[in-house]
């Protein structure tokens, strides 16, 4: 099921499931986007076979593939496994929309904490995640392998399943 941001054309933009269909375009962006850490795209296929504890988006626009996202849960803890949006795509709010479904599906799944690592010299995204409420709790030393370090982030969700939903901006202007 796809959901549109944006009625205005080709320029809106829809999220969806990922499927195993989709793989070989979203391997050819992870490769593109993180050269030196990308992930095989074997790595993709073995995740897409593990829906029950894993979830992966992507969001569309003109018919390609302008950003991913993946969550993988096992109770309590959810992590936060990849997210990226296209340069020419940023700051439209697709990286907020995707990481709102993420974390929508944390809640859904019963996590108390969605984790994730994000690397020591990409501020744009380290300060998506503090908007979105994470905290850095620990620094993993030359986790990546061009030796950048990792900052471990947490979002504590609330535990009553009456918390409030993320809702990031439906329209493509604005935040990341």
């Amino acid at each position: 099921m796809s959901t549109p941001t944006s009625a205005s054309g080709a320029g809106a933009v829809a999220f969806r499931d990922m499927t195993l269909d989709d793989v070989s375009a979203v391997n050819a962006l992870e490769q593109r986007l993180f050269p030196a850490d990308a992930w095989p795209l074997e790595m993709f296929l073995a995740e897409l076979t593990q829906p029950e504890t894993r979830r992966y988006v992507v969001a569309e626009s003109g018919g390609a593939i302008v950003g991913y996202a993946g969550l993988m849960c096992i109770e309590p803890i959810a992590d936060v496994q990849t997210i990226a949006v296209v340069p020419e795509f940023e700051g439209r709010g697709i990286g907020s929309a995707l990481l709102t479904r993420l974390i929508d599906e944390a809640r859904r799944r019963g996590a108390a904490d969605v984790l994730l690592e994000v690397r020591e010299d990409n501020p744009r995204a380290q300060q998506l995640y503090v908007r979105f409420g994470f905290e850095q709790i620990h620094i993993r030393r030359k986790y990546y392998r061009d030796g950048v370090d990792a900052l471990i982030m947490r979002l504590q969700l609330a535990p009553s399943t009456e918390a409030p939903t993320t809702e990031a901006p439906t329209t493509e202007a604005g935040q990341a």
